[in-house]
């Protein structure tokens, strides 16, 4: 038992308020017992001369002390810092982008400011921990602004010191105890467990491999339960750490769009057209479904240099020999006048008994300098004599799904995602990705 009553592995209450400073990209205030650090993220578009034109970004730190953040007033940092600012600044700078790919990033730069309000140990893992937040903060706004697409963290990264006092091991070493440490250690990990820097001195005495273990330990826990306690304080924000990869959806339906993001949703981040940067018209003139779902993905990529997925479906009837087929959308000559479209159906449908059909969908996935691959589903219903329902696009109030007696149109979002054609070549189309390489 610790002199403040914890146990050797146990750390300090840890607290992170997030937006802490309204007038930062990204922002938190850090608690890990008495220690506070408050921790911001400022975004200046351009880069340092020496990167300028390769297309990266830059992340960068600085840390410091304010006057009363020890039990002495410390004089204010003036032209040159000291040299344990310098040295704990390069530290938070090296940790933090370690988690960040640049070239997602582009040419802008993110600085990361520690400012110490209150030092009771642990200054410097905290500052990393904290600057870890108001990063991912930071990159959401900017996604939220389009100003990215896509999240650039690749890690989540939290440090906690440890040592020996007295000569037992302990985690999370308060000013007391690291004031008379004979050992000094400070673990920066990222959420796979590995180590990004480890600082370890033997002040006092030499430390034995059996001991080195033990602190190992203690380092993985600490960091364990802060990167839980990151997490718990970033809420939805913390799905920018490390985010699923990304797929451009080549198509301007929003009710489409979104029923590939639920689809996908456990496997990819998809994002429109328009978000990527594509606002061009695509000519869809091949005769079968999975040829203008090739031609659009195969234009999207090209474009905008990412991996995309687009679909091509529509309504097949087998009294009218397969029309709508492909030209579902613009059946009645304008594109996607869902009335007008159905009115036509049921016009050329009057007085026709065989009342079969079926909602067919095909999906392309295109990659740069890969060959295009494609999946098809279909869902067969009965067509309507009148509209039912008011949910879904397109003739989802005419489709009829025998098995559950009702339209498209009364279907719930999930229950449709279940059976529908595009879910059938959605399901068919991630069998297929499992046996690509990247």
């Amino acid at each position: 038992m610790r002199f403040d009553g914890r146990q050797a592995d146990e750390a300090r209450k840890v607290s992170i308020e997030t937006d802490f400073v309204h007038t930062a990209y990204g922002s938190c205030l850090i608690a890990t017992g008495n220690t506070r650090v408050i921790c911001t993220a400022s975004v200046t578009e351009g880069v340092p001369p020496f990167l300028k034109g390769k297309g990266q970004g830059w992340v960068t730190a600085e840390y410091a002390m304010l006057p009363a953040s020890t039990t002495e007033r410390k004089k204010r940092d003036g032209a040159s810092k000291d040299g344990r600012s310098v040295e704990i600044q390069r530290l938070i700078g090296r940790s933090i982008r370690q988690a960040v790919d640049m070239k997602l990033l582009g040419e802008r730069t993110i600085t990361l400011d520690c400012d110490v309000l209150e030092a009771d140990g642990g200054t410097r893992t905290a500052s990393i921990t904290g600057a870890m937040v108001a990063l991912t903060c930071a990159v959401d706004r900017l996604i939220r602004e389009k100003k990215l697409l896509q999240s650039p963290i690749v890690h989540q990264v939290a440090a906690v010191s440890c040592g020996i006092v007295n000569d037992e091991p302990c985690l999370d070493l308060c000013y007391r105890e690291d004031s008379g440490a004979q050992v000094d250690m400070n673990f920066v990990m990222n959420e796979q467990g590995d180590f990004i820097e480890l600082q370890g001195t033997g002040e006092g005495r030499a430390f034995t491999p059996d001991e080195l273990s033990v602190l190992m330990n203690y380092g993985r826990k600490g960091t364990s339960e802060l990167l839980e306690a990151q997490r718990a304080a970033l809420g939805e924000r913390a799905a920018r750490i490390a985010p699923k990869p990304l797929l451009v959806a080549a198509t301007g339906n929003a009710h489409k769009l979104k029923e590939l993001q639920t689809i996908f949703s456990d496997y990819y981040t998809i994002v429109s057209m328009n978000d990527a940067g594509f606002a061009g018209e695509i000519d869809e003139n091949a005769d079968t479904f999975a040829g203008n779902a090739a031609i659009k993905a195969e234009t999207v990529c090209a474009a905008t240099g990412l991996p995309c997925i687009a679909d091509d479906s529509g309504l097949s009837v087998s009294a009218l020999d397969g029309e709508p087929g492909v030209l579902s959308a613009r059946y009645a000559g304008g594109h996607g006048d869902d009335d007008a479209n159905n009115d036509l159906l049921l016009s050329r449908m009057k007085n026709k008994a065989d009342r079969d059909c079926a909602f067919m969908c095909a999906i392309a996935l295109a990659r740069p300098g890969r060959e295009t691959v494609t999946a098809e589903g279909s869902c067969p219903g009965t067509l309507l004599y009148e509209r039912r329902g008011t949910g879904g696009f397109g003739y989802d109030p005419l489709f009829l799904y025998e098995p559950y007696g009702k339209t498209f149109a009364e279907f719930s979002e999930t229950e449709k995602n279940e059976v529908s054609h595009r879910a059938r070549a959605c399901a068919a189309m991630k069998e297929i990705m499992k046996g690509l390489k990247d």
